[in-house]
């Protein structure tokens, strides 16, 4: 299914091509994890971006896929209250950190699904609604829920064949923030290849005093952001800029560090500075992309424990 969250890259054919080679590579493709514990990292980091409409797509992939008193929890929101010990630790660490709960070969499967959905939330929250279902009232939303769990269950039991994905760009190596993928070939492929091609979408479309900025910044995800407002630095960082790329610098900044936060007028002032459809989403996956590298880096803080 070329969902929307995928399609949203068309216009910028490279950066739909990284999108995809990452996504299925990492989640859809069969591998030492069951897709069970990978939709759990989904939904779990999803909470995290604030990204309601990727938090309903694998929801209720999940649910489709669990079943009982499980499936019910996660309808509502509830991965804490899972009572599957195994998915309740792999969802703790997607959402808070911490020393992963699962064994060093399944990293290149479960940070693979982290970063890549790090990206695609950040995506997602630029271009897209809340929600992939129509406003309608609570008992018809439910209802809703719970076929769109059946469908997207059933979906996500269908078998596809490891390592189609990467060939769509050409060989790249593997940079060194991207070495969790190293045991698992297709993985690496995919996400050695979509990141070359995601830093030449930069390279054309970011200003090097932007790019430069965020790289700067990235340590600051680290911490936790304050719960309102622009973080202190924000401002003063965006106004250090030269003027003509502040619009940019400013959606950069946002889409890395809060992406729920991104406004139409964000969007408004990147366009009026010049920038096409291409080219904007070519920003926005230059963005997300250095921000979930980032935070996929520092995911394997200590010793991975069954």
């Amino acid at each position: 299914m070329l969902a929307p969250p995928v399609a949203l890259h068309a216009v910028a054919p490279p950066a739909l091509a990284a999108a995809w080679a990452m996504l299925r590579e990492a989640l859809l493709a069969p591998g030492a994890v069951e897709r069970d514990v990978r939709e759990v990292v989904a939904a779990g980091v999803s909470q995290v971006n604030r990204c309601p409409y990727c938090i309903e797509v694998h929801g209720s992939a999940l649910a489709g896929l669990l079943g009982g008193a499980d499936a019910r929890a996660v309808l509502v929101g509830g991965l804490a209250e899972l009572r599957d010990a195994r998915l309740r630790r792999v969802a703790d660490w997607a959402v808070h950190g911490g020393p992963p709960p699962f064994p060093a070969e399944h990293a290149p499967e479960l940070v693979g699904v982290f970063v890549v959905f790090h990206y695609l939330n950040r995506m997602v929250n630029v271009f897209l609604p809340e929600s992939p279902l129509p406003p309608v009232p609570t008992p018809v939303a439910a209802a809703l829920r719970r076929g769109a769990a059946r469908l997207l269950g059933g979906l996500a039991r269908t078998v596809v064949v490891p390592g189609e994905a990467p060939g769509l760009l050409p060989p790249a190596p593997l940079p060194a923030d991207l070495s969790w993928a190293a045991g698992r070939p297709h993985v690496s492929a995919a996400f050695a290849r979509a990141a070359a091609a995601v830093q030449a979408a930069g390279e054309r479309s970011v200003p090097t005093a932007v790019r430069q900025l965020l790289a700067a910044q990235l340590p600051r995800l680290d911490t936790p952001p304050p719960a309102l407002g622009e973080p202190t630095w924000f401002d003063a960082a965006v106004a250090a800029l030269p003027v003509p790329d502040r619009a940019a610098g400013r959606l950069t900044l946002r889409i890395a560090f809060a992406s729920y936060r991104v406004t139409d007028d964000d969007v408004a002032r990147v366009r009026a500075a010049g920038y096409d459809d291409r080219a904007l989403v070519e920003l926005a996956a230059w963005s997300s992309l250095a921000a979930a590298r980032h935070l996929g880096a520092r995911a394997l803080p200590g010793p991975a424990t069954r």
